[in-house]
């Protein structure tokens, strides 16, 4: 994204629909802090690892979250993940300009 106004409705709606969820907020207010071994991310929020990765998989689907992988020095692989950059401008406008961007219709509001 170029600029915050400039997001298509599809990218509007990827990033609404994994932000309204309070343990995907949850999981971007930790990040907020730096980027964190799933593990040790899992410990902080008192979750499951299968359900954290479900989480961040949605967070990274809408581009909100960006995961690597790293091996350690004993060659064990680790995913980290950080925030993406975005930011999202929410007006009666902006919104009506990336609802005629949705795929699937015809861009009517």
């Amino acid at each position: 994204m170029s600029k915050p106004n400039d997001v298509s409705g599809d990218a509007l709606l990827a990033a609404l629909s994994a932000l309204s969820n309070p343990h995907r907020l949850r999981v971007i207010a930790v990040l907020a802090g730096g980027r964190q071994y799933v593990s040790q991310l899992a410990r902080e929020m008192n979750m499951s690892r299968p359900l954290l990765t479900v989480h961040l998989r949605k967070l990274e689907a809408a581009g909100l979250v960006n995961g690597s992988l790293e091996l350690s020095e004993d060659g064990k692989a680790m995913k980290f993940y950080e925030l993406a950059r975005f930011a999202f401008v929410l007006t009666p406008q902006t919104v009506a300009e990336a609802a005629k961007t949705l795929s699937g219709g015809d861009g009517d509001v």
